[in-house]
């Protein structure tokens, strides 16, 4: 179910609706950010505690502290649209509605799960919401981004793909190919950096001579912008007005200064941070601002946001149940989803 359906512009009112402010007016919509991101927060947080249960296993990256930004992205795009991203993507079917049992079960491994059990954390994949993955290599969904796009153009949907990746991948040369190729052939596309500072335990002023990762697309003279990842609002209105234009064959690269409260997997005791940095950022939590703003503005009550807070923990409560209760895959189903045809020949069954 399509958690911003209510608000949803269509790709009409997409070139004339460019508020330049929200206001008290966009209540509902307020409401469903706070509700979409406080979803992904104890998510989270949830498959967190799990993970140290030893209940979910393998690699496992949260996503605590970047909300906005798909939560923003999501709410600014149109039906039909498309979207990708790399193996920190728990956030992104759950912020586009996926149920959370199904994702909670692929954590577990579970034959209910999104992917059936195969795909666990980093491959997450929802194709009703068009979500088309979940990618575990660095950069690797870039190209695939592009890919899509150039189906819709060729389509003439009028749709666009959102391509997500870290600030890890612009070191890959394939993100490059795909820049170029996507300005070559005009594609519908807008690629995100969601630039948290760290690719693993390397700072990108250790790793990059340009810091401004958003430049790099400048090279390609494509539209690139900075944006403030941790406010939702600049979120929402910089996908918008990059969606308007990559509808008309302009490719826009944003890049998402953001911030994980999180090491980069679960693995990760992230000691290359400072207490004191992570506490800054903390102080900027988009959910804590968001909400900050709806009350100081009367726009709903302390009491009425609580009542948010449970429905979602007694949602995620149920996830759990139902990844729990959930039986294993079979066995032999490790050889479904390979090849398209049922009677491949060297199949045992």
């Amino acid at each position: 179910m399509d958690p911003f359906k209510k608000n949803r512009v269509t790709k009409a009112q997409e070139a004339v609706l460019l508020p330049d402010a929200l206001d008290v007016k966009h209540l509902s919509l307020y409401l469903q950010w706070y509700e979409a991101m406080v979803l992904i927060r104890k998510f989270e947080d949830k498959a967190a505690q799990l993970y140290g249960q030893q209940k979910i296993s393998g690699f496992c990256h949260l996503y605590n502290g970047q909300e906005a930004c798909i939560v923003g992205a999501v709410s600014a795009l149109c039906k039909g649209d498309k979207y990708i991203t790399a193996y920190r993507d728990h956030a992104h079917p759950l912020a586009l509605g996926t149920d959370p049992k199904y994702i909670m079960a692929e954590l577990y491994g579970k034959a209910t799960g999104i992917a059936k059990g195969q795909g666990g954390s980093m491959h997450l994949f929802d194709k009703a919401c068009h979500f088309l993955g979940g990618h575990g290599i660095v950069g690797g969904q870039v190209p695939l981004g592009i890919g899509i796009a150039f189906a819709e153009k060729y389509k003439k949907t009028e749709n666009l793909c959102i391509t997500f990746m870290g600030d890890g991948a612009v070191r890959q040369g394939v993100v490059h190919e795909a820049f170029n190729l996507a300005m070559l052939y005009h594609l519908p596309v807008i690629f995100v950096i969601e630039n948290n500072g760290y690719a693993m335990g390397t700072s990108v002023e250790r790793s990059s001579n340009v810091i401004d990762l958003y430049k790099l697309g400048q090279s390609y003279d494509m539209d690139a912008t900075s944006v403030n990842g941790l406010c939702i609002k600049e979120v929402y209105h910089a996908v918008q007005k990059a969606a308007r234009k990559a509808r008309k064959g302009v490719p826009g690269l944003l890049e998402f200064v953001t911030y994980r409260y999180k090491g980069h997997s679960m693995s990760d005791p992230a000691t290359y941070r400072s207490k004191d940095e992570v506490a800054t950022y903390k102080a900027e939590d988009p959910i804590l601002k968001l909400k900050q703003f709806v009350l100081e503005n009367g726009m709903i009550t302390e009491r009425e946001l609580k009542a948010i807070d449970h429905k979602i923990k007694d949602k995620i409560n149920e996830a759990v149940a139902f990844a729990e209760s959930s039986p294993w895959p079979d066995p032999v189903s490790v050889y479904d989803y390979v090849y398209k045809q049922k009677d491949y020949p060297f199949l045992p069954y």
